[in-house]
């Protein structure tokens, strides 16, 4: 079966855009280096660490939130669009980060947070002093509650991070007065999307960035921002977890998010060469397609393939629906295993030297499908999960709104391991205490370990980057796939290269013949025949 793109209706500027076939990589900010000791990654420790990126072979860097911010959610609730936050540096430091980059041959992308903002942001604060139905309010979701006396919320939604969706407020006499929505953490208020001055606002912040050179947007909750304005109930026991595309709610996908991103793009498509991919957690394949439409986004986020089993049907079904449903409005498709707000794959693939072969196997499947790929920062690393942080220091708004019963996710946001033999291996000077610790384990896993070993997690990312570059049959395009047994996926895309995984527990041999440009432990090629061991792949030159 072969799945080809419709023809490209977008503007010609973008109609080959960089976006289509790029490996971009995620740095959580707060986690990737420090450069003065206090425990927090910061911009400066980014860019010191930029040579080491570029080496790996990526194609573009995406920064979380480094806006001034409580860091009640960690950055994405922000008080300041326009600044950096004091801890991460400052504005000056950003504009060397991005120039470092841009020298590399990097470009960036940073994150934009429009569903809400912080309650300590500037317009919170006004619309909690102006009072009901203030125009400072109209910027919110506030609303009078139900019931006697108005003790009840508005609806019955429910936090993403656990409890209700509305808090009340209380004027200094502790007179109790409207509701707010906030649909993730009480710190979180929700923006008013009806409202044109926040939609002014946006426009004003892309602006700020792209005036200063950013390369484009990752948007956060973009399924967001619109909520059905009778603001309905939802069914009893109905709610979405985080990560939940699944369940059909009153405030997210709703139609007139896309009205938003029709002008947004036109506002990027007056820049040469800018993106905006989605973190849209909705239903499939088809809904996901509907924000990458020619007039805009130009990304989106496959959590559809993020959250697939390893198994071959799963995984087939999840590639081709994925595929054709973008090719149908002429996008690019996007592939990832891992980010900052899930399980790290090592730890989901079963954990361990099992976990860690499945994660390689799938590496390879994910840089040789045609699209653009999104790799999370310690990926490179073989990291896994960290489960046995203390208790004392999660920091993830789930853990205290879930009563302490979720941990969150802060076991994905554990600072890199760089260099040397202790803690905090050079995530910062030497004595420096993380905001998270760094498990001593993790001394076989730096960085400089395994730039020394051939037989590395990272040495296979660098070498399949290496080849992903200088293979044109790799990046964007299409593929066809071959007839082979349940639990491989083959496929072959042209020119002349195909991929092979076995997803099962027993070897599989394979009637394939040709060059074994990379592959997973174990893996042999001998008179026509690939021998795959469970949980490997294999890259050919046929």
């Amino acid at each position: 079966m072969q799945l080809t793109p419709e023809p490209d209706t977008a503007a010609p500027s973008a109609r080959r855009g960089w976006w289509r076939d790029a490996v971009i990589y995620q740095v959580y900010v707060r986690s990737f280096a420090d450069s003065n000791g206090d425990g927090e990654g910061d911009l400066p420790g980014i860019r010191q660490r930029l040579p080491k990126l570029a080496a790996l072979g990526v194609d573009a860097v995406w920064l979380t939130p480094f806006y001034v911010s409580p860091l009640a959610d960690g950055g994405y609730d922000v008080a300041d669009y326009r600044d950096v936050d004091p801890r991460f540096g400052t504005l000056a430091d950003f504009d060397e980060l991005l120039e470092s980059a841009h020298d590399l041959g990097l470009r960036v992308i940073i994150d934009i947070v429009p569903n809400h903002t912080s309650s300590a942001h500037r317009w919170f604060r006004e619309a909690v002093e102006a009072g009901p139905g203030s125009p400072e309010r109209r910027r919110y979701v506030f609303r009078p509650g139900k019931g006697p006396d108005g003790d009840e919320p508005p609806n019955n939604w429910k936090s993403i991070f656990g409890g209700a969706a509305w808090t009340r407020l209380k004027r200094p006499d502790g007179t109790p007065e409207e509701w707010y929505l906030h649909l993730f953490d009480a710190e979180q208020p929700d923006l008013d999307w009806t409202s044109p001055e926040v939609r002014d606002e946006f426009d004003d912040v892309l602006r700020f960035w792209l005036d200063r050179g950013v390369d484009g947007f990752r948007i956060d909750v973009a399924h967001g921002m619109v909520k059905d304005p009778s603001l309905p109930d939802i069914a009893e026991g109905q709610e979405a977890g985080l990560l939940d595309g699944h369940t059909r709610l009153p405030y997210f996908d709703q139609d007139g998010v896309h009205e938003i991103y029709r002008h947004w793009r036109a506002l990027l498509d007056g820049y040469d060469d800018r993106a905006m991919v989605a973190e849209a957690w909705v239903e499939d394949a088809q809904r996901v397609a509907r924000y990458l439409r020619p007039d805009e986004l130009h990304q989106a986020f496959n959590f559809e393939y993020l959250t697939a089993p390893w198994r071959s049907a799963g995984l087939r079904t999840v590639i081709e629906g994925s595929l054709a449903a973008n090719a149908a409005v002429g996008a690019p498709t996007t592939w990832v295993l891992s980010n900052h707000d899930v399980v790290r794959h090592v730890t989901r693939f079963g954990g361990g030297e099992a976990g860690l072969r499945r994660a390689g196997a799938a590496t390879l499947l994910m840089l040789a499908l045609p699209g653009s790929v999104y790799l999370y920062q310690g990926e490179e690393l073989g990291l896994p999960e960290v489960t046995d942080l203390p208790e004392e220091s999660l920091q993830d708004p789930t853990w205290e709104r879930s009563g302490r019963t979720e941990r969150g996710r802060d076991g994905c946001r554990v600072p890199l391991p760089w260099e040397g033999a202790e803690p905090p291996f050079g995530f910062g000077p030497a004595g420096s205490e993380p905001w998270l610790p760094v498990p001593a384990q993790w001394r076989t896993l730096t960085r400089a370990a395994q730039e020394a070993d051939p037989g590395s997690t990272l040495s296979l990312y660098t070498e399949a980057l290496r080849l992903r570059r200088e293979l044109d049959a790799l990046g964007d395009g299409t593929l066809t796939w071959l007839d082979s047994p349940a639990e491989t996926l083959v496929f072959r895309r042209d020119p002349g290269f195909v991929c092979a995984v076995n997803l099962g527990s027993e070897e599989v041999r394979l009637p394939l013949s040709g060059e074994v440009l990379l592959a997973g432990a174990g893996v042999e090629a001998r008179d026509g025949v690939l021998v795959l061991p469970p949980d490997t792949a294999a890259w050919l030159r046929d």
